[in-house]
């Protein structure tokens, strides 16, 4: 036993002149060995520390005025998005796939509706845009077909009932969002004042009125 416990005690002696001869620090290096080094990497990172908190992204700390703003913005965002998911159920789909017809139907020019664009658009998986597309091809609202330039291309197109159910929704949707509009707009400046409606920005041309005094916005 008396063995064991001097070889446990050398063995940590051994431990305690290794690291007493360890080579210092890189931090206590670079200030000359100094225990002053080490004070000053120290209090160089309590500064950046300390001013990371006060920012965010380069700009000052939000306000209680800033959060309302944001929290006014999301809830308007927020009642425009149940209507959407109500209006979808009542025609007999989900919330997804009213939203890929519609990133079919809105595709931007010289982009293939293919599905890979399309889950990139909805920011979604690529395994649930193949469903949501199998699950409305199943319903006949959307169907598979071959590109002519290039045949192992498949792209995806709407067929007439889903023109049409599609139609539908989107109308009901932009009336909602016309409604919604002032409140939108209201909220969104409240969250960046002073950056809308600007002298840079262009001004909205207001439309011809048409024949009867009826104007068509």
């Amino acid at each position: 036993m008396d063995e064991i416990r001097i070889s446990i005690a050398a063995r940590s002696s051994a431990l305690q002149d290794s690291k007493s001869k360890s080579p210092p620090s890189r931090k206590v290096r670079e200030k000359g060995g100094a225990p002053g080094g080490v004070i000053y990497v120290v209090s160089r990172y309590n500064r950046y520390r300390l001013s990371r908190d006060d920012t965010i992204g380069g700009m000052k700390k939000l306000t209680l005025s800033d959060y309302q703003a944001l929290a006014e913005f999301r809830f308007q965002i927020r009642r425009f998005w149940r209507f959407s998911e109500r209006a979808v159920r009542e025609a007999g789909l989900e919330p997804g796939q009213y939203q890929l017809m519609l990133a079919i139907k809105g595709m931007p020019d010289g982009v293939r509706p293919r599905i890979r664009e399309l889950a990139n658009r909805m920011h979604i998986q690529h395994h649930s845009a193949v469903e949501l597309v199998n699950r409305l091809e199943a319903g006949g609202y959307v169907r598979r077909e071959r590109a002519q330039d290039d045949r192992r291309e498949v792209l995806l197109t709407l067929t007439p009932k889903g023109e049409r159910v599609l139609g539908e929704l989107a109308l009901h949707h932009h009336e909602e969002l016309r409604s919604a509009a002032p409140s939108l707009v209201a909220a969104l400046r409240r969250v960046m004042p002073g950056k809308m409606m600007s002298e840079k920005s262009p001004q909205r041309l207001k439309p011809a009125p048409s024949p009867g005094g009826l104007r068509h916005d």
